[in-house]
């Protein structure tokens, strides 16, 4: 048997594997999503690909139609993730990102809504460490594997070349894919069946970004030319019981250089600070000052 052949025979043994946890989701829409049976139950899929999260079904390998309830969502990272009842559904093998490199082969997969597998087949073209989205959700890991992502194959997963479900893809900047790798998605899924809601730092003022005069920056020794001036203290919260008033110019948190609102929204939107003290730098009257905040909760919304 040639090389090529028995390539093609792996990858095509890898994506009948690896299909058996990929659905697709009938939302009404003429272009619906994939999604992934990510853990018992649990049907993960691209949030930015949904219009509403009531009437959903899935469609599974056999071509059979499942009702599926939704259980949360996080839009900053665009995972949505929906219940499944009395399934047979196999799960996904979930992998470790970490260990893709750039020019390994991978496989992106998705179903369409007569229950075909579909399958692209393309390398991975960027790796890097941990992002923001642009709406300030933490990312574990920056993916870019270069395959076409299909009509259909958002919220699909990425496959690396041992069969591991690494990640879901989604659409990046000008229909791009970008992989939400799956350390990612697991602390998601995990929130979202803990408490039913992703739980975000709030510290209760209302923000905007201002620059520093240069001569300021240089006497106080300012790690940026810029910094988020408070513009509005809610009474009684985080920042209020911290002595944060309006006017001060808050430049570092937490030891990190802050220099615009999303800067400390994505440091906020880290669970594991909800309910410690972190220490904040702010520019009050000209002299730098430091304050310790305990960060709250972030409300329900």
């Amino acid at each position: 048997m040639s090389s090529l052949l028995a390539l093609s025979n792996s990858l095509a043994d890898i994506a009948e594997q690896a299909g058996g946890s990929v659905v697709a989701l009938n939302t009404g829409k003429r272009i619906a999503p994939s999604g992934i049976h990510w853990q018992n139950g649990i049907i993960v899929t691209s949030d930015e690909s949904l219009q509403s999260y009531e009437d959903i079904t899935i469609t599974l390998s056999d071509g059979q139609n499942k009702p599926i309830s939704f259980l949360g969502h996080d839009p900053s990272t665009d995972i949505a993730a929906f219940q499944l009842q009395n399934h047979e559904l196999p799960t996904a093998q979930v992998g470790d990102a970490t260990k893709l490199k750039v020019g390994h082969l991978v496989l992106g997969l998705a179903r369409s809504s007569e229950g075909d597998l579909r399958a692209a087949m393309g390398a991975v073209s960027v790796v890097s460490g941990a992002w923001r989205s642009i709406s300030g959700g933490n990312i574990d890991q920056f993916i870019r594997p270069d395959i076409t992502l299909y009509p259909g194959f958002a919220g699909g997963p990425l496959v690396d070349a041992a069969g591991y479900v690494v990640g879901m893809n989604t659409s990046g900047r000008r229909g791009t894919a970008l992989t939400i790798p799956a350390v990612t998605v697991e602390r998601v899924v995990n929130q979202l069946l803990t408490k039913g809601r992703i739980s975000r730092g709030y510290l209760g003022v209302g923000m905007q970004a201002v620059r520093l005069p240069a001569n300021l920056k240089t006497a106080l020794n300012l790690p940026t030319a810029t910094g988020v001036i408070v513009v509005n203290v809610e009474p009684s919260g985080p920042a209020d019981h911290a002595g944060l008033l309006l006017g001060d110019v808050v430049v570092t948190f937490d030891g990190i250089a802050v220099s615009d609102t999303a800067d400390v929204l994505a440091l906020l939107n880290n669970s594991d600070r909800i309910g410690k003290t972190v220490q904040i730098q702010i520019v009050r009257g000209g002299a730098l000052v430091q304050l310790d905040v305990v960060i709250g909760e972030r409300p329900a919304e």
